[in-house]
């Protein structure tokens, strides 16, 4: 199921049941995003995000950055992070979206994706330091990819394409019943930034 023809409507819930995600279309220009994108390819401290599976370590092609108003630490994928301070770009960009949704978050989440090659397998954000069923807020900039989701048990999937520039905000039960996933293409030869605004909550 697609669903372009809903993609702008941000009052409308693109999951049938079981949680929230609500797409707003571009919040910013081209001109815009193309400035952002650029930007935050040079200044943020990007690095090889980490994982280990099976007691193994894996460094993936794809890279990540963690920034938040405090040191906040996140554990996923059994590495835990600190979280970098804001630059001034993020804390702009947080503004905007903050604006945009009428959510509100202290951290920000960021994926490096090289070209099409690189993806993210099916997972749902429900590690224990991010608020219960709180906001993620997607902020997409570069090559426009496929975005899907997969309900754990019906195994039901959606998807749409994340355009330059555009916000995507899952929230409600989304990550208790939904997975969702970053699909590899080989039809993509170019980078794609994305930011994902988190709230963490300290014990």
């Amino acid at each position: 199921m697609k669903l372009f023809d809903v993609e702008t409507d941000a009052t409308k819930n693109l999951l049938p049941k079981d949680g929230i995600v609500n797409y707003y279309g571009k919040l910013l220009k081209d001109d815009v995003a193309d400035y952002f994108f650029k930007t935050l390819l040079h200044t943020i401290e990007w690095r090889n995000d980490e994982a280990i599976i099976y007691s193994k370590k894996i460094i993936t092609k794809r890279k990540v950055a963690w920034y938040g108003e405090k040191p906040f630490e996140y554990t996923y994928s059994k590495t835990t992070k600190l979280a970098l301070h804001w630059t001034k770009e993020l804390l702009e960009l947080k503004t905007k979206v903050e604006h945009k949704t009428g959510e509100t978050f202290n951290s920000c989440l960021l994926n490096l994706y090289h070209n099409g090659h690189e993806g993210m397998a099916w997972h749902s954000d429900g590690e224990k330091d991010l608020k219960k069923n709180g906001a993620i807020a997607s902020l997409s900039f570069g090559a426009e990819r496929k975005f899907a989701f997969k309900h754990k048990e019906t195994k039901e999937k959606i998807s749409l394409e994340l355009e330059h520039g555009s916000v995507l905000v899952m929230k409600g039960a989304t990550q208790t019943h939904w997975l969702h996933r970053l699909p590899p293409t080989k039809l993509i030869h170019t980078p794609r930034i994305n930011l994902t605004f988190r709230t963490i909550e300290e014990n």
